[in-house]
């Protein structure tokens, strides 16, 4: 028999949740059984946070490091080095811009009411400048990785990252660790997300038996707002990209068709990676573009997955009941602008990074449950977004290398 993938797990697990928590309901509605039932499936939810609370910091660290120093060494092979991460910078911005609009203008968050344990009674703390460029500078890496402070994280990073990437030679034994590190925690992480299933099964029985079927409308109104957003994403700003360079946009797109559709239907954007780098070869663009851009694009512009994170973490504060400020969703973005990098398209590490999100901003870590249950879903529109992301991104460096592409 052939076993079932994680995706097909979680949906399954996401079935029986709802059938078991709409069931104890039925036969139990008295609410001095549901709550015990429903704290006690919680616990499925709250060993995999705990267990994602876990890989924070080393995660971060590890691929950020890789990223960043990999980065500074592209520099130095000059102008199309430069150019890359320009447009990759302006991209992730952009991506960052679109959740934040999407979940401020439909409040998605807002049609999931979670149960009262799951709030609490402050506002989260407010965005106050000396404050926040105090909290920038760590005063030792220990101490905010210990406590999971992503922020400081990132910026001694940056740093040691930079310093790293200066030393030449020196300095590759210290990448090809923290690359050897990154693997490892690449693959704790994968242990740590075959748990996810039973977090699902727990969390949406939990709130199942609490609030009854209705609360599933909640959860369609979140999942059409965020394909919504990422059709016009695709359809917007990546066509308007399209126009301004000249290149046919519909004609790419039918070119990286089956690509999309394969990272799309296995909610994976590295599975179609060598059919897209094929696929963007017939189209015309020169191959030292292709094979220097990609897999740069691979760890910078993952544009739906960037999108995600924006989204989704302001999502959850809006089911918690907390209200994120002009200022704190600027501050927001521009942490994610960095910590995305060389993490966007890992599965599970996008999860790591909005859980730091929650810790920073004071949101209940445990709301962190509201996505997962259909996290594979909208894994599935921003894997294909990825795709057609990247494609763009090739057509851009090979337009602004100076030669027309194939129109």
């Amino acid at each position: 028999m052939k076993k079932l993938s994680l995706t097909q797990r979680i949906i399954l697990c996401l079935l029986l949740g709802i059938v078991t928590g709409a069931t104890y309901r039925y036969f139990y509605p008295d609410p001095e059984n549901l709550k015990p039932f429903a704290e006690n499936m919680q616990l499925l939810s709250d060993i995999f946070l705990r267990l994602i609370k876990m890989i924070i910091a080393p995660l971060v660290f590890s691929l950020l490091f890789v990223g960043i120093a990999k980065a500074g060494d592209s520099k130095s092979i000059g102008r199309m080095g430069l150019k890359t991460i320009v447009w990759f910078t302006f991209a992730t911005l952009v991506a960052l811009t679109f959740g934040l609009a999407i979940a401020n203008w439909f409040e998605p968050g807002k049609h999931i009411v979670l149960d009262l344990t799951t709030k609490v009674s402050s506002e989260p703390k407010p965005f106050i400048a000396k404050e926040f460029i105090e909290r920038i500078f760590p005063e030792s890496i220990v101490d905010v990785m210990a406590r999971n402070q992503i922020l400081p994280i990132i910026i001694f990073v940056i740093f040691f990252a930079l310093g790293t990437a200066a030393m030449k030679e020196k300095g590759k034994i210290i990448i090809d660790f923290f690359e050897a590190v990154g693997h490892v925690m690449l693959k704790v992480t994968d242990y740590v997300m075959k748990f996810a299933p039973y977090a699902v099964f727990g969390a949406v029985s939990s709130i199942i038996a609490l609030k009854g079927l209705g609360i599933l409308y909640g959860y369609l109104f979140l999942i059409s707002c965020f394909f919504g957003g990422l059709l016009v994403f695709v359809f917007g700003f990546l066509f308007l990209v399209c126009v301004v360079i000249k290149i046919n946009f519909f004609k790419l797109l039918k070119a990286v068709k089956e690509p999309t559709l394969l990272a799309f239907s296995t909610a994976s954007s590295e599975s179609a990676m060598p059919m897209l780098i094929e696929s963007l070869e017939n189209f015309g663009f020169r191959n030292r573009i292709v094979s220097f851009v990609l897999p740069l694009g691979y760890s910078f512009n993952l544009d739906g997955s960037i999108m995600y994170m924006t989204f989704a973490t302001l999502t959850i504060s809006q089911a918690a009941g907390m209200d994120i400020t002009l200022g704190q969703q600027i501050s927001m973005m521009l942490i994610l602008l960095v910590s995305s990098k060389g993490m966007a398209g890992v599965r599970g590490a996008s999860i790591a990074v909005i859980s730091g999100m929650l810790v920073y901003f004071n949101i209940p870590l445990q709301n962190l449950a509201l996505i997962l249950a259909i996290d594979w879903l909208l894994d599935m529109g921003r894997s294909g977004t990825n795709i057609i992301g990247n494609a763009v991104a090739v057509a851009v460096i090979d337009k602004w290398e100076g030669r027309d592409s194939t129109e």
